[in-house]
């Protein structure tokens, strides 16, 4: 009997991917672990293994077909026994992203052009893309890119399974000019950027304005939607701190000079000093969700990480618990998968604060934006030589400023001034750290 291979999820919120590559053809033996096809989430880049033995009998998602739903089939495994012929007898998987029209609007081609004469949106219970209790059934994609584009939902009928709306509905709406939403509705519910004014691709376009433009990989579009819900829902404010690290940087010098084989970075220090000072404060080490706060055993700190398609936080978890040097190595080891987009998803999701370190880039101070459902990340800013008063008298020193952006749902600001005065203690007497 043939075994369809679906498309795996891959992380607990994983809802479709892109099928990045093939590492088998069709008609090749396949092992059990033996690695299929390399699959890209929204944060990384994963192989698929086997988990039975056969032969590969058809490919029925090519390579570099994006938005590939969870569960879809995306081959099928002859077993033991088995040849082509089997492949006709199995069942027809559902096509992961249609992409012609499907057969329901064509039937319904004859009574198209009454819809532009109605001057009322079509009711949703007479569309096929409408539920038996009038619910519009779309993709939360197809209702997004409706809902920017001003598009009626109720006026489109959709290709994809049950009359469901997709993306390549509103694509063809958005081609052929079909009609737009209520305008109050529209202005109600429509994003900031479109109540603004055009998009900045019309706008480009109207204008005649020279540009090129890349697609957005699926990273890009998950950083865009999280942190956008980010600072409409989360409730932020800031603490800044000014750190004295002519002793940290004494220390590591010595540590790095003394140990062969070690090199300890500043932002190393500020995990660990972060990890600590959380300890001391553990009401800052807290997430506010509506079934209550909810308070942390450990200090799992997510750190900010560039990459080439986006930012991304890979954890060390239970910093509290590990040393400078092993926090150096295990730091190493994520920044370099990450960039590779070889991190597990277990490797960045969670955590219970964050770290934003900018200060190799030169940038004096910044506020960064909370990664929810945390409710706190540390931005650091650069050590640079200013002028302090000390012992009563002018004097130079090295100083970082750190600001603290918080959710002030679950942390208040008198907690938030009490973490950072642990923080900014222990980054200026950091031989603590070590205790």
């Amino acid at each position: 009997m043939t075994v369809n291979i679906l498309m795996p999820a891959l992380s607990p919120t994983m809802t479709e991917g892109k099928l990045l590559k093939w590492h088998m053809k069709e008609g090749d033996d396949v092992a059990s672990g033996d690695v299929l096809a390399e699959i890209e989430t929204d944060k990384a880049t994963m192989e698929v293994e086997a988990v039975e033995e056969g032969k590969l009998g058809k490919i029925l998602v090519a390579e570099g077909t994006d938005n590939v739903p969870v569960n879809a089939a995306i081959a099928i495994l002859l077993e033991e026994g088995e040849d082509a012929s089997a492949i006709a007898d199995a069942p027809a998987p559902a096509a992961p992203t249609p992409t012609p029209a499907a057969p329901p609007p064509a039937a319904k081609a004859a009574k198209a052009p009454e819809a532009p004469a109605t001057p009322a949106p079509v009711a949703p219970a007479s569309t096929p893309s409408a539920a038996p209790g009038g619910r519009i059934i779309a993709s939360p994609l197809a209702k997004r890119m409706a809902k920017q584009a001003g598009l009626d939902l109720a006026a489109l009928k959709g290709s994809g399974p049950n009359g469901r709306i997709v993306k390549q509905d509103i694509e063809a709406a958005l081609a052929g000019g079909a009609p737009s939403a209520a305008p109050a509705p529209a202005q109600a519910t429509a994003p900031l950027a479109a109540a603004s004014g055009p998009g900045a691709k019309q706008l480009a376009d109207m204008l005649g304005m020279a540009h090129t433009q890349e697609p957005l990989s699926k990273m890009r579009q998950v950083i865009a939607r999280r942190l956008s819900e980010a600072k409409q829902t989360v409730p932020h404010f800031y603490l800044t701190v000014d750190c004295r690290i002519d002793e940290l940087l004494r220390l590591r010098k010595e540590l790095n000079g003394r140990f062969e084989g070690i090199k300890i970075s500043v932002n190393d220090f500020v995990i660990r000093a972060a990890a600590l000072a959380l300890k001391q404060v553990p009401a800052a080490n807290a997430s506010f969700d509506d079934s209550g706060i909810l308070m942390y055993e450990h200090a799992d700190v997510s750190v900010a990480v560039a990459t080439p398609n986006g930012l991304i936080t890979p954890i060390i978890k239970a910093a509290e618990t590990k040393g400078l040097s092993g926090i150096s190595s295990e730091m190493k080891d994520l920044a370099l998968r990450a960039r590779d987009g070889k991190l597990k998803p277990e490797e960045y999701q969670g955590g219970t604060f964050s770290v934003s370190n900018l200060g190799m880039f030169g940038v004096k101070e910044f506020s960064a934006i909370i990664n929810p459902p945390q409710g706190c990340i540390l931005a650091v800013g650069a050590g640079e030589p200013r002028a302090v008063i000390k012992d009563g008298a002018v004097a130079a020193a090295t100083v970082m400023s750190c600001t603290l952006s918080v959710d002030h749902r679950v942390v208040d600001g008198a907690i938030g001034a009490e973490f950072l005065a642990a923080f900014k203690k222990l980054i200026e007497y950091p031989a603590a750290m070590l205790l």
